[in-house]
C-alpha cells in the first residue's frame, strides 16, 4: 500500500524484461531530427538486451518521478552486434497503426523483424533450465525506424555506440509475456518452474537467459546468449 512509509532494503520484487535493442551507426548533429525516411541509415545492428527491474522499488517511486532506481542497476546485452544487413532477410509488413501516426512517423517499407525470442529460468539447486517465456520481435507496436525518428524529431542528438532498447516484448498469449510482472500477474499467481519449484519473481541465484534468432530457409541467424545471474545485495 502507498499509504505506508516506504521500506529500505533489497528489492523483493526483482524482475527481467525481455527487450531487444540496436546501437546507432551513425549520429545527428544537435538541433537537425533524423527523418524516417533516413532512418534506417543511422541502425547499425541489434543484440538481445534483459533490463533488469526492481517492481517494488519502480512502483514506488514511479508517480512523481517515473523509474529511476528501479531501472539503473543493471542491464544485460547479449555478446554480439548483429548487422542489419543480416537481419532485414526476416522484415515482414508492419503492424497497422490505428489511429495513423503523423507523418513524421509513416513509413511504407517493412522494418519488423520475425525474430524468435525465448526466455529460461535456472535457480540454484535446479538441474536444468526451465522455459518461462516464447515471444517474437515482431509483436511491437513501433519499428526502430519510428523509434528514432521520434527520439531524435525535437533535435535530440545520438551518437555512434548509443544504444536504443525497444521496451517488453510481449506476445498476445501468456506463454509470450516478457517479464514476471506479467506471467505472475503482479506476484497474484505462481510461475511453475518444474521439480517443485515456482516464483512469483527473482530470487538470489537465479540465471536468467534469453536466446534468439530469426529463421530462414535452411539456416539461421542468432545473436548468442543474453544471460545473467543474480547475486545477493550489498548489506551495510
Amino acid at each position: 500500500s502507498y499509504a505506508k512509509p516506504p521500506v529500505f532494503g533489497p528489492s523483493r520484487q526483482l524482475d527481467i524484461e525481455l527487450e531487444m535493442a540496436f546501437f546507432v551507426g551513425g549520429g545527428n548533429q544537435l538541433g537537425e531530427p533524423i527523418p524516417i525516411e533516413k532512418a534506417h541509415e543511422h541502425i547499425f545492428g541489434m543484440v538481445l538486451m534483459n533490463d533488469w527491474s526492481a517492481r517494488d522499488i519502480q512502483a514506488w517511486e514511479y508517480v512523481p518521478l517515473g523509474p529511476f532506481l528501479g531501472k539503473n542497476f543493471g542491464t544485460t546485452i547479449s555478446p554480439w552486434v548483429i548487422p542489419m544487413e543480416a537481419l532485414l532477410p526476416f522484415a515482414e509488413p508492419n503492424p497497422i497503426q490505428d489511429p495513423e501516426p503523423l507523418p513524421y512517423l509513416q513509413h511504407p517499407d517493412a522494418y519488423t523483424l520475425n525474430i524468435n525470442l525465448f526466455v529460461s529460468l535456472k535457480g540454484q539447486g535446479m538441474s536444468e533450465a526451465a522455459n518461462i517465456c516464447k515471444s517474437n520481435f515482431k509483436y511491437m507496436y513501433w519499428t526502430m525506424k519510428q523509434q528514432l525518428a521520434h527520439h531524435t524529431v525535437s533535435g535530440c542528438n545520438v551518437r555512434p555506440g548509443d544504444l536504443l532498447a525497444s521496451g517488453t516484448i510481449s506476445g498476445p498469449d501468456p506463454e509470450s509475456f516478457g517479464s514476471m510482472l506479467e506471467l505472475s500477474w503482479r506476484g497474484s499467481k505462481s510461475v511453475d518452474l518444474g521439480g517443485g519449484e515456482t516464483r512469483t519473481f527473482l530470487r538470489d541465484g537465479d540465471e536468467v537467459t534469453i536466446t534468439g534468432y530469426g529463421q530462414g530457409d535452411g539456416y539461421r541467424v542468432g545473436f548468442g546468449p543474453c544471460m545473467g545471474t543474480i547475486l545477493p545485495a550489498l548489506q551495510h
